[in-house]
């Protein structure tokens, strides 16, 4: 169709139309994109057009021309959906509007922050450019003084070195050279970075500081963030600075037969993840607490560039310093005394008397059952550490470690007791340190005191004293009194300063562990005796299968120290277990070392057990079990209050016993009685020994639950006592014959009813009817019963005289003849006791 005839051309619109979107990205970065809007066809009724107007179609309110089937209804519904969705339109239009407007603010609110950044970066640029061009300048006015003050010197030399500058005025300037020489040099500079600069924008690279308009206007895709620019920086200027990055350091790692895996990346100086993420590669899915073996171990070693030294699980205690003190290191200490003897002869009174204390009023039943370690000043003021031993023969194993740690042992024996058990052991123990001696006779204020007796008993065991004309000092003392304490002293001062005892304080600590404890409130302590070097506070160390970390350290004053040096006794705390008296203490250098060390010698120990108990055959084995079929055993558990105690525990319960009955300690330790020892107790219908220790709440509920015996002691006599007579209880009761008297066979005869009975004479002691009887025969024992009857004439009796006659018949037995004798007896039941 034509305009021509007054209608439209029909013909094709474009239904999309080019546009511009911006899109933001991170850091305040944008990006102008292309793209196509469609546009949606509204069709909207308009008054006046009808059905054949246009040819467009539209829906008209006149019913003549509106299309065929169209109703006023849906007509009305129509016109009512169009308004609906133009007001739609409409609401989202202003929703759109709105959000640009808070995408715009939001951009607004970023590009402040930014700038406020720059101004911030710039002005930390400008401050640290203006620092660097005082210390120049100071720099450079320096050069300048040192070059007048040279110039003054040495005219000559000045004017021949440096050229002078004519001024103005026909006179020379010093120094214009120099400005001069600067100037120049700042222009080159400026010209290689200008040409560096011009080189990385004609490769495409951004350099300096990234600006707003680049950050806002970005183009080319995408590009780095601000984060990585500073870093980039960082880089740049810590490699202008010098600081290169290091080279790889390549170690040599110490690989055991097996090693945890933080173990190792700490001895290769990696990370813990790297290590774990190699492993995992490998197929391994370990974490860091876990132990991988050395073949293992050492492809790791080898992925990350080290070497491996391979190392046998022994040489984990190479660590521990044992290098030989130079002489030159060496500086006097103080002489450790140990006092010995036996019990009661005074030996804790003596040295409360030297201490000016009273420490024997609060040992139970006035005995030591532990080992004290003390620190005495001298009037001189020499200082002195003391070691107070028990005398009871339970304690052996205590008296042989305070002299193995000792310098001088103090002998003290009581005058008025001579020499006794435990003095004799003293002495051998002493011989056996090869320590000198000196001989304190006690208690020599007493009546009945004979101190020459004590000197010619001594001679028995080899003792020969001054006064006899030996070499063995001997001192007469009273504890009571406080004579001849000052005499004790200067002996004991002259002994050590013939023995020049030394030692280097200078050095890792190495010491003795004299007592250890559980202590409710500290946990593990040990008496430590410092023999080598000097203990501090924080030091790390191994001692047995235990390790820990000085965490205090208390004299024997109770005071809190910071160090100990040699021949210092201190209390230390900080163990994660309780060692074993008797262990040595070491200090290492780092807590892995410490922890390896003291694993190896727990695993050495229980394969040394496992070893101890595998070493038997089987026809050993059936041999023990049919033998302790035949033993009675009286099973104990023992808690105590220190390690020594303990163990003179149950040394003294191994020697109770003979072949028929034995006390079987199944367990000892150290601390409280807890819960566990009750379970342990009634599994094994055992009793519970508490020595100068309690149980807790739990295990008494515990115990009165189960019905387990929970019994305390303080003094290691009265427990002897009662697990002595306990273990008695299971002896077997012994009989005992008595003799009474002996009959001879006159006549036999035969009594119709009864049997053969015998016409005897009581020849010597008595006959009863109760009594137990032999038939012997030329001496010989052909039987033995009972009686069944005992007549005198006509009548049962219950006993005949001797030189009387009377008629006896046997139970069971008629082989009697004329001319045997009878023997008669009774028996009765014995109590028996372990000696």
């Amino acid at each position: 169709m034509s305009d021509t005839d007054g209608k439209k051309t029909l013909g094709l619109r474009s239904g999309s139309q080019p546009g511009h979107v911006k899109q933001s990205f991170s850091h305040g970065r944008t990006k102008s994109v292309v793209v196509e809007t469609k546009r949606k066809r509204v069709v909207v009724p308009k008054p006046g057009e009808g059905k054949g107007g246009s040819g467009s179609g539209r829906v008209t309110g006149d019913p003549s021309r509106r299309p065929a089937g169209i109703s006023d209804a849906e007509l009305e519904r129509r016109i009512q959906a169009l308004q609906i969705a133009k007001a739609r339109e409409a609401e989202d239009a202003a929703r759109r509007k709105a959000e640009e407007e808070a995408r715009a603010k939001e951009r607004e609110r970023r590009r402040a922050e930014l700038e406020a950044k720059e101004r911030e970066e710039r002005e930390h640029q400008e401050a640290l450019k203006a620092k660097a061009e005082e210390e120049a300048r100071r720099a450079r006015e320096a050069e300048e003084a040192a070059r007048k003050s040279a110039a003054a010197a040495d005219p000559t030399n000045a004017a021949a070195a440096q050229p002078l500058a004519e001024d103005g005025r026909g006179g020379s300037k010093p120094g214009s050279g120099s400005r001069r020489a600067d100037r120049e040099a700042e222009e080159r500079r400026n010209a290689d970075n200008k040409g560096s600069k011009g080189a990385r924008e004609a490769s495409g690279r951004r350099s300096g500081k990234l600006t707003l308009s680049q950050a806002l206007n970005g183009e080319g895709g995408r590009q780095r963030s601000m984060a990585q620019m500073k870093r980039k920086q960082e880089r740049q200027r810590q490699k202008m600075m010098g600081k290169q990055d290091r080279e790889k350091q390549v170690r040599e790692v110490q690989l055991p037969e097996t090693i945890v895996v933080q173990e190792l990346a700490n001895r290769m100086a990696e990370r813990v993840g790297a290590v774990v993420k190699s492993l995992m590669n490998m197929g391994m899915m370990v974490t860091q607490n876990e132990a991988i073996d050395a073949d293992t171990a050492e492809l790791i070693i080898e992925e990350f560039g080290h070497k491996t030294v391979r190392v046998s699980d022994a040489d984990v205690e190479q660590v521990i310093d044992t290098v030989e003190d130079k002489p030159e290191d060496m500086e006097p200490r103080p002489p450790v005394i140990t006092i010995m003897g036996h019990v009661d002869h005074g030996k804790t009174s003596l040295l409360d008397a030297i201490r000016n204390t009273s420490v024997v009023s609060g040992e139970a039943g006035g005995i030591t059952q532990h080992i004290g370690a003390y620190q005495v000043t001298t009037d001189s003021g020499s200082v002195l550490t003391f070691l107070d031993t028990p005398g009871h023969a339970a304690f052996t194993s205590m008296r042989a470690r305070g002299a193995q740690v000792t310098d001088i042992v103090v002998l003290v024996v009581a005058a008025d007791d001579s020499v006794m058990p435990q003095t004799v052991e003293a002495i051998n123990h002493a011989k056996a340190a090869n320590v000198p001696m000196i001989v304190a006779i006690n208690k020599c204020d007493k009546p009945g005191a004979n101190p020459d007796k004590v000197r010619t008993s001594l001679l028995q065991h080899e003792i020969v004293v001054e006064k006899l004309s030996g070499d063995v000092q001997d001192v007469e003392v009273s504890a009571i009194t406080g004579k001849g304490l000052d005499q004790l002293l200067e002996a004991i001062a002259l002994q050590a300063e013939i023995l020049e005892l030394k030692a280097n304080p200078n050095r890792a600590a190495e010491g003795a562990v004299i007592e250890a404890q559980l202590d409710v409130g500290r946990g593990p302590v040990a008496t430590v005796l410092v023999q080598k070097g000097t203990l501090h506070q924080g030091d790390i160390f191994v001692v047995g299968e235990q390790w820990g970390k000085v965490r205090a350290m208390e004299n024997d004053r109770g005071e809190r120290v910071k160090e100990a040096g040699p021949s210092v006794p201190v209390e230390v705390l900080g163990l994660n277990g309780t060692p074993e008296a008797g262990d040595v203490l070491n200090v290492v250098e780092t807590e892995a070392q410490a922890r390896e060390i003291a694993s190896y010698r727990e695993q050495a120990a229980k394969d040394k057990r496992a070893a101890a108990g595998a070493a038997t055959t089987l026809e050993q084995l059936m041999a023990k079990a049919k033998a302790d079929k035949s033993v009675s055993e009286l099973p104990i558990v023992v808690k105590a209050d220190v390690q020594g105690s303990a163990e003179a525990i149950v040394q003294s319960m191994e020697k109770i016993g003979n072949d028929e009955v034995r006390v079987r300690v199944l367990h000892y330790g150290v601390g409280a009685i807890t819960e566990s020892d009750i379970g342990l107790a009634e599994a094994s219908g055992a009793p519970v020994i508490g020595f100068n220790v309690r149980a807790n709440a739990s295990a008494r509920n515990a115990a009165n639950q189960k019905g387990v015996e929970i019994r305390y002691y303080s003094v290691i006599y009265d427990l002897v006592d009662d697990v002595k007579a306990a273990a008695s209880g299971l002896l077997s009761n012994e009989i005992r014959e008595n003799f009474i008297g002996y009959a001879e066979i006159r006549e036999v005869f035969k009594v119709t009813g009864v049997g053969k009975v015998a016409g005897c004479l009581i020849t010597e002691g008595v006959a009863r009817r109760s009594a137990g009887v032999r038939l012997l025969r030329d001496n010989v024992v052909i039987h033995e019963g009972t009686l069944k009857t005992l007549k005198r004439f006509k009548d049962e009796v219950a006993e005949v005289p001797s030189g009387q006659e009377c008629g006896m018949a046997f139970e069971n037995y008629e082989d009697i003849r004329a001319g045997d004798v009878i023997e008669l007896f009774t028996r009765e039941e014995v109590v028996r006791e372990l000696n």
